[in-house]
């Protein structure tokens, strides 16, 4: 089984190619880069089951020469509005499995547009196979099915989470996404429809074993892709958690971005330096062990939340993990997406077309793949995730505790 690693040596595609190699001693893998002498340095390092070449995905004939050599495409080239489409449509052409971490909602949306063409080719596309989008689909999934009927579904992430692992002179690609997706407009979906709204909105969660909590709403793709394959589902958003004054911090920058006064990159360069002064953040591991035992308790770092009726009365469930990768927002993006192209390597996706996590992948399979990824290892989707129930009356650093001596 061969793997082509667009982007492969870059700090996500890097991780998910380290990752791959470990997880299945069969499998090959060529990585991809414009810098051919970065793809080979990294290549160099590497088991013999690893290969390099110099590619430049916009040449189209060079792509789809690369692509057709593959069984699955895994691609982290980004900008993913320019990118994404580009790919997918070459891994069409040639019958190839295709995944990728897209985290920006329109591009996403135009992937899926390719739906019908993906499902006559009979290959499989998974858009958004990271932490948010992807990890966090998976939890929706089995915070939705908790329930008989879900009306709301949220998706949210700690913001301290998400911070760069090295800040350099120039902002990172990742934080002028993230300011893209608090400017501006933002897709969401209420009442049962589409709408565009401003971002950075507080919405109360009600979050089962926690309580009520303060968390604020951003553009990102599962606001739009889980009504897509939950139909009942009035309302999807998808929020960020954090200090008042990191909230009070991004407000302001944002409001300077939408009235012109700065660009989005400088902003993104402004907001790295906020977030420097604010020293070094937790490691996953070491936030959720701070979480254990206590009674009360801020919003997990990576959860979703499903709200609706069980047993004909009002009920929420909140699904979240007990572990992640180490490396940052490298691991934590790098991880989901080696498991993403193991189980479509392994042809464990059944599904013809392209979806968004959610529509294609069993949420078992994916967090026992993901478990033994995670520090510390866990050793099955039972061991990774932690479900509340509204209905149950127990409260989550009880659970987190009752969890952590177990897999102990």
């Amino acid at each position: 089984m061969k793997i082509l690693a667009l982007g492969g040596c870059g700090e996500m595609g890097a991780y998910a190619v380290r990752a791959l190699l470990d997880m299945d001693k069969t499998v090959e893998i060529v990585v991809a880069d414009r810098n051919g002498d970065a793809a080979e340095s990294f290549v160099e390092t590497l088991p013999d089951r690893a290969s390099w070449m110099q590619l430049d995905i916009s040449n189209p004939s060079a792509l789809e020469a690369a692509v057709a050599e593959a069984d699955v495409v895994m691609n982290t080239v980004g900008p993913y509005f320019r990118f994404g489409v580009l790919v997918l449509k070459a891994c069409i052409r040639c019958g190839r499995d295709y995944v990728d971490i897209c985290d920006d909602w329109e591009p996403t949306l135009d992937m899926l547009d390719l739906d019908k063409e993906a499902a006559k080719a009979g290959i499989t596309a998974i858009v958004g196979m990271g932490a948010s989008p992807g990890i966090s689909n998976m939890l929706a999934v089995k915070a939705v099915k908790e329930l008989d009927r879900a009306a709301k579904a949220y998706t949210g992430w700690d913001l301290d989470s998400a911070k760069p692992e090295n800040v350099g002179k120039n902002p990172s690609a990742a934080t002028i996404h993230g300011i893209h997706q608090l400017t501006g407009m933002i897709r969401a979906f209420e009442k049962g429809r589409y709408l565009d709204k401003r971002p950075i909105e507080r919405l109360s969660l009600n979050y089962p074993g926690v309580g009520v909590r303060n968390a604020w709403t951003m553009g990102h793709p599962e606001a739009v892709t889980l009504p897509r394959y939950f139909s009942a589902l009035e309302l999807s958003r998808n929020v960020m958690v954090s200090d008042r004054l990191s909230i009070f911090l991004i407000k302001a920058i944002a409001a300077l971005v939408d009235t012109g006064v700065i660009s989005p990159e400088r902003a993104a360069w402004l907001a790295e330096r906020a977030e420097l002064a604010k020293g070094e953040s937790k490691s996953p591991e070491a936030r959720l062990s701070a979480m254990a035992g206590k009674k009360s308790l801020a919003l997990p770092p990576l959860f979703a939340l499903a709200q609706g009726e069980k047993n004909g009365g009002p009920a929420s469930a909140a699904c979240m993990i007990t572990s992640a990768p180490s490396g940052g927002m490298a691991g934590a993006t790098g991880a989901p997406l080696a498991v993403g192209a193991w189980l479509l390597a392994q042809g464990k996706v059944e599904a013809k077309g392209v979806f968004a996590p959610e529509g294609c992948l069993n949420p078992e399979a994916f967090f026992d793949s993901l478990g033994p990824l995670c520090t510390p290892p866990r050793k099955s989707a039972e061991e990774l995730t932690l479900t509340t129930r509204s209905w149950e009356k127990v409260g989550l650093g009880e659970l987190l505790q009752l969890k952590f001596t177990a897999a102990a």
